[in-house]
């Protein structure tokens, strides 16, 4: 059974990715980037989690933010969050990392 939750209980998953893990023109991509991973990952874990893929410009803004009813959720909160989905907050970190290393790598051809 594939679990699907209403819009509004979804977790929204931020995601701002660092123009530099696209090289050292980086900057002159990462808007292209961001586009084309989106289209990738919104099919991810889509029943509990909306995806939100974008650049991160601003480097005192966190990696990931999580919310819930558009309310950030704290690490400790967005992990309480999972559990009851009996999903590990850290494997979904790690899972999303390695799919978004993938996702470079195919966008840069290599």
């Amino acid at each position: 059974m594939t679990l699907s939750l209403p819009l509004y209980k979804k977790l929204n998953v931020l995601f701002r990715v660092e123009p530099g893990c696209l090289g050292p023109n980086g900057i002159e991509h990462i808007e292209a980037f961001c586009k084309f991973a989106k289209k990738d990952i919104a099919n991810l874990d889509s029943g509990y989690i909306r995806w939100v893929i974008t650049p991160r410009y601003d480097k005192s803004l966190p990696e990931m933010e999580y919310k819930v009813r558009n309310k950030i959720l704290t690490q400790e909160r967005a992990s309480k969050y999972l559990a009851m989905l009996d999903k590990s907050l850290d494997e979904f970190e790690e899972h999303l990392q390695e799919r978004l290393a993938e996702l470079i790598d195919q966008f840069l051809g290599r």
